[in-house]
This record gives structure tokens, sequence and C-alpha cells, in this order.
């Protein structure tokens, strides 16, 4: 039996999927019971589960999803391990998961599975309308494990940038009938006719090896693109049906496509962007499938132009990103919105921030920066770690935001760690789960759009719910009937 395809009715607005926790299932589950497209952050998604059940659970929602998920005897292992019912003792640090590597074991990928099951369970809990998610293509090793527990819970989309995702059609065709899946593993140091494989069987865990026979929804797959030959490439050469595209402009926030040729920094040392890096709409309708356009076009006048140049209609990140259903801890929202306000905050692109070699931007906060810049560099998250095959044939792992010694012993250069900042640990703080370190909690590194002035109208009264970020898009909308 082939799997069961989405016919969810294709939304006019996207919420983007950002961060790591920001868009949480709550925000997700606003969004989505409006009939758009809420989406989660699959993004490091185990290590925010077992953080928030060390943190007691608050209102015993992780615990209520997790009394749903199909694989039997997972909910009790990961409550017996990892949930605190009076939450962490003061000052005691969270208890880390194994990094990821390429082999990892059945027990370490059913944490990523039941973690993405709750997530896009409890965004899809009450409402009978669609609910995406979103994942970092660049973040590889946990990926697929994570597409299996979104998919057992129902997941109708899923979303994915930092990257050219050719093989996750195929994937989610396997996944949607319990079949092995695989992925060409990206790996450092490789002869030119080798090649290394991530690989994720779900049979291995049910009881006895035996997965259901009943096949899974398989979500609809919009990877995110900053060029109509990436989107023409990945709808004829994809090892699987790709049905639509995120058309990404360098103004969004997060992660960005570097500019197209030779890079050149402005005096501020960002990236200049030029008309080679704006994506022809036009040519990209040619290619028949939905898209929507994102970075910059988070207005009515934003939506309606989309909708007349042939999108679908727009994703929208940084209005969702600072409202009260996002996870962004509360005086990360409020001090940001002050600086709205008062015009001290602002958005910086650093080519340099993120290990992954992208740039990356940065909300520019008083105060803020020096206290990233003199934070430790440790890495004990992992989910940025490259791969690397030594010359003996060992694979190690490391990271340009890991202390400088040891990537230079792994046989990385001195270069490539300047400027580098942890963006596991960073974003992780940004949603009130940062670690702590003889005390001390971690640095937050919070990032945004370029359009971050547009918060100015919602910002007046300190907080704004996302039912009034829609209202208002969809206003012009309403304007023309």
């Amino acid at each position: 039996m082939d799997p069961v395809l989405s016919a969810a009715p294709l939304p006019r607005i996207i919420q983007g999927g950002m961060g790591i926790g920001v868009s949480n299932w709550r925000l997700a589950n606003a969004v989505s019971r409006t009939g758009n497209l809420g989406v989660v952050s699959g993004t490091v998604i185990d290590t925010v589960l077992v953080r928030r059940l060390q943190d007691g659970d608050p209102g015993g929602h992780m615990r209520r999803a997790l009394a749903h998920f199909p694989i039997p005897g997972v909910a009790d292992e990961l409550l017996r391990r990892y949930f605190l019912p009076e939450g962490r003792a003061p000052g005691a640090p969270y208890h880390l998961l194994p990094m990821y590597k390429q082999l990892v074991s059945s027990a370490r990928q059913r944490v990523t599975v039941a973690a993405a099951f709750v997530e896009t369970w409890l965004a899809r809990e009450g409402h009978d309308h669609a609910v995406g998610m979103n994942l970092l293509t660049k973040v590889q090793m946990p990926n697929l494990a994570t597409l299996y527990g979104a998919m057992l819970a129902g997941v109708a989309t899923v979303i994915m940038g930092a990257g050219i995702p050719r093989e996750i059609p195929g994937a989610l065709d396997a996944l949607a009938k319990h079949e092995p899946a695989t992925l060409r593993f990206d790996v450092d140091g490789l002869a030119r006719d080798d090649a290394e494989f991530l690989s994720f069987t779900p049979a291995d865990l049910w009881p006895d090896g035996v997965a259901p026979s009943q096949p899974l929804l398989r979500p609809n797959f919009f990877p995110v693109v900053s060029a109509v030959s990436l989107a023409a490439t990945l709808a004829r050469k994809s090892n699987g049906r790709v049905d639509g595209f995120i058309v990404e402009g360098p103004t969004a926030g997060g992660h960005n496509a570097p500019p197209r040729g030779t890079m050149q920094l402005d005096a501020l040392g960002q990236p200049i962007y030029g008309e080679r890096d704006a994506v022809d709409l036009v040519k990209l309708r040619e290619l028949g499938l939905p898209f929507w356009v994102a970075g910059g076009v988070g207005t009515p006048e934003g939506l309606c132009a989309a909708l007349d140049a042939g999108a679908a209609g727009i994703q929208v990140g940084t209005l969702f990103a600072f409202c009260d259903e996002s996870g962004l801890a509360p005086d990360i929202k409020r001090e940001t919105l002050r600086g709205v306000l008062d015009g001290t905050a602002h958005v910086r692109t650093d080519p340099r921030a993120s290990p992954t070699g992208y740039p990356f931007k940065v909300v520019q906060l008083e105060g803020h920066e020096r206290d990233v810049l003199e934070r430790e560099r440790i890495c004990d998250l992992g989910y940025l770690r490259e791969a690397v095959k030594r010359e003996d044939g060992r694979m190690i792992y490391r990271c340009a935001s890991e202390p400088v010694e040891t990537y230079m012993h792994k046989g990385g250069t001195f270069c490539e760690t300047d400027g580098r900042r942890c963006l596991c640990n960073g974003l992780l703080a940004d949603v009130g789960l940062g670690q702590l370190r003889d005390g001390r909690a971690e640095t937050t590194l919070v990032t945004s759009g370029d359009d971050l002035a547009s918060l100015a109208r919602f910002a007046t009264n300190g907080h704004y719910g996302a039912a009034s970020v829609l209202e208002w898009l969809e206003s012009g909308l309403h304007a023309t009937i």
C-alpha cells in the first residue's frame, strides 16, 4: 500500500519554524487553529523535552502527550530517567543526553522520536487543522528520528533549510511505510569515491522489531530555497516528491544563505547582498509548484504583493517570535520590545557566528554583546558538529565553536574558530532551558529577521498575541474584498 498523502489545503500564512523551542507547540497550536499553518521547530527537540521534564513538566503537558506515544514502554522509560517531580535542585545543572554520532543506540533514538511526537501532538491537540515541522538540513544526525516521531503524531508538512535536502522526500516516503530510511552523511576527509550514510530503522524501536502495517501520513515537503536554480534542482533531482518551496531572502532571521559570488562585507562587517541574491518569482512560478515568500514580507502589503506575484502566501517569523505564545523567555521578549520602541535594539547579520559557515542574524541589545563574547567556549550538546574521517579511518566530530585547542587538535584551523559562537547552548538559553555551570546561567543568543522594527506596532502594550499578528497580516485582504 502506498503511504497516505497529505491533502491539507494550502495556507496563506505559514508561521516560521524558529530557533530551538521558539516555535513551540503553543505557538503552532494557536496559529493552526485559525486555518493557517502553525510550525514547530524540531531542532534539538530531544534536549528540549528532557530539560522540560527535569524542570518538573509545569502543567503536565509533556506527560499528557507522552501518554499517547504509540511505542510501548518508551514513555515510562523517559519519565523514569528524566522526570523530576519537584524540578531540579537550586543551582543543579541539566542532565545531558549523549551527543549524536553516525551510529547511536536505539535508546538514544527513542528519546528523539518521542520528543518530536510530543511537540507535534501538542501542536495538534484540540483542533483538526494541519501542523508543520521545521528542521535544519545541516543538523543531519537526528533528522530521520525526528521526522519519524513527528509523523507518528500526524505532522502534515515538513520544512527544511540550511542545506540541500535532496534525499528527504525519499526518506519521508520510506518512513511513512515504517521502512528503513537513509541519508548520505556529509563527512569531511572522504576519498572521492567513498560515501557514508545515516540510517534509521523504525522497526528497531517497536517490540520484537515489528513496526505497524498501517502507513502513516506522508507529509508535504517544502524545502527552503534562495535561488530558482536550487528550487529547480530539488524539484527535478530529489529522490521523491517535492510539494512546494519556501523562498527565503537574506532579510529572514536565523541562518541565511551566503551572498552569491565573492563574499563582501559592509562597514559593520555584514555580508553585502545584491541583485543576484533576489529570487526571480516569475521563473519560480514556471516550475509549477506552490511557493511562499519569506523574509521582510511580514506586512499586509507584503502578503498582497506575494499573492499578486503568484505565491500561495508568505512565511512570517519575526512577528511571531516575540508574541505571547512563542517559547522565548518573557524577559527577552520584554527587553527586545522595549529596545524596539526606544530604538536601541537592532539586528546584525554576522558572517562568523554560526559554526555552520552560514551567515547568522543576531539581535543586538545594550550590554548583551559583552556577555556573549566573554562566554567560555564549550561544546557539550554537539548538534552542529561536523564529521571528519581521519587518515586511519576513524570518524571524529568537531565544531568550530568548541575550545580552540580541541578543534585544532582534531585537524581544524585557528581561523575557522574566530568569532564562532555556540548556537546550541545560546538558543536553548533563549527559551529558558540554558545550562547552569558553577551556578552561572548560559548566555542567550537571540536571533531575528531584519524587520525587527515592525514589532513596534505590537510592542506598545509590552506584549501581544499570535491572533493579533494574523489579523493584521490579513487586513489587506479584507480591504480588497
